[in-house]
């Protein structure tokens, strides 16, 4: 499925739309195709034309109309055209007849993701995720890889040596999903195990669609982050995480994920589930949005519905309109800021109004601390250096052999210090005895 490789030049493309109104009017599929061109730019294809078919119910054999395919097979022809991409899902049926009408590759919204994807794919884990996704598609799909030994079928339940080939490559691939299942389940252990420190330190995550400025916005809130910042689409596959200094002198650790887009492959999501499980551990969220893409309320709504798909149950959502800076009507900005009145409005490529994201961010880590108040023996040096060196201790007192001490801590840690006072006192209580 490579749209391109260093030994040949850029593919030519067309895209397909369908609209039907009014479920679907011309002016949205007209702006879906916008991102499908982007998306075909960045897994390395020239757009040469865009044809949107009006249909109410889907044909299925084509997905478009007969009469739209012979339009298609005289345009591919006089204009050499490689690669026919369709904004929606084609079943395996419907991709193999019009690549046998066609005489290209034909492939849908979901194989360009999935292509953009594997290109994208840096780490060892997120080469593997994608594999598994690649594979989950392909696998209802492999019939159509053997056409060229149709010639060998045979009669009756045409069970030959081409139907033979199908079913050795769906066993092959069936093997390599759950090998790379298992995989992936020791990569998230081990992730687990390496991370199992963090989950008493308060967690902030960036959502987004992607290209909505995550990365750009990161790198400005944790300048030793470095994440890479492209303007491209799924620019960032890895989770990165790092130190988010602020001025409440509390340590915050930030993440970095994987952009959302509509029409998410299933499989993708399924398969970095591991590397969301970020967004799912997170106390609370930045959700990142460009307010200068003109759909970015659909945007907004189609992050909401893939949070809620991962898991997401919380609201505990602060939602940053970046690129504010691209905005040449200023009453715009006044427009959306009074429909949105709990949202920070910045710019991560100037650094405008980052310190005021940087002060919400402290006030929402703030809310996550109360304030606990133990009575102790001196003696007990392990707890009270712990409270010392994790917590923030704003009051001491001693009573004779025992210290008062009052902290404020986060509820993260509180788990863990209830289980540190309860075995102090068990040991105090044997200590006693003795």
């Amino acid at each position: 499925m490579n749209i391109v490789t260093p030994e040949n030049k850029r593919e030519k493309a067309v895209l397909i739309g369908l609209c039907s109104p009014p479920e679907t009017p011309r002016s949205l599929v007209e702006e879906y195709l916008d991102e499908l061109a982007f998306l075909a730019d960045t897994a390395g294809a020239d757009v040469e034309a865009t044809f949107i078919q009006d249909k109410k119910l889907r044909d299925p054999a084509y997905c478009i109309g007969k009469g739209k395919v012979e339009e298609l097979v005289l345009f591919v022809k006089e204009k050499e055209i490689d690669l026919v991409i369709f904004d929606d899902d084609l079943s395996p049926a419907q991709a193999r007849n019009l690549e046998r009408a066609l005489e290209c590759k034909v492939i849908d919204r979901t194989a360009l993701i999935l292509q953009i994807f594997a290109i994208r794919a840096q780490s060892a884990q997120a080469k593997m995720q994608v594999e598994l996704a690649q594979l989950e598609y392909m696998l209802p799909r492999l019939s159509g890889q053997w056409t060229h030994l149709s010639k060998q079928k045979g009669g009756i339940g045409n069970k030959g040596p081409g139907e033979t080939q199908i079913e050795t490559d769906r066993r092959l691939v069936r093997t390599r999903i759950s090998l790379l299942k298992k995989k992936l389940q020791e990569v998230s252990l081990q992730h687990d195990t390496q991370t199992q420190g963090r989950l008493t330190v308060p967690r902030v995550a960036l959502v987004g669609y992607t290209n909505a400025g995550k990365s750009t916005l990161m790198n400005v809130l944790c300048p030793e982050a470095q994440a890479f910042a492209e303007n491209r689409l799924f620019a960032t596959l890895d989770t990165k995480t790092r130190r988010l200094e602020l001025n409440i002198n509390k340590l915050v650790l930030l993440s970095d994920t994987v952009g959302f887009i509509r029409k998410l492959p299933h499989t993708l999501v399924e398969s970095f589930k591991s590397t969301l499980d970020e967004v799912l551990q997170a106390d609370f969220l930045l959700h990142v949005i460009d307010i200068s893409h003109p759909g970015f309320e659909d945007q907004i709504q189609v992050v909401r519905q893939t949070l809620k798909e991962i898991g997401v149950a919380h609201d505990n959502i602060i939602e940053v309109f970046n690129k504010i800076d691209a905005l040449e009507d200023p009453s715009v900005l006044r427009d959306i800021s009074a429909k949105y009145p709990d949202a920070v409005f910045v710019s991560a490529k100037r650094g405008l109004n980052i310190s005021v994201l940087k002060e919400m961010i402290g006030e929402h880590v703030a809310r996550e601390y109360t304030d606990r108040k133990i009575s102790t023996h001196v003696s007990n040096y392990k707890l009270i250096s712990y409270l010392y060196e994790h917590t923030e201790v704003i009051d001491k007192r001693h009573l004779d052999e025992e210290v008062e001490l009052t902290f404020r801590v986060h509820k993260n840690q509180l788990k863990h210090i209830d289980a540190l006072i309860k075995s102090s006192q068990q040991l105090h209580h044997d200590a006693a005895d003795l």
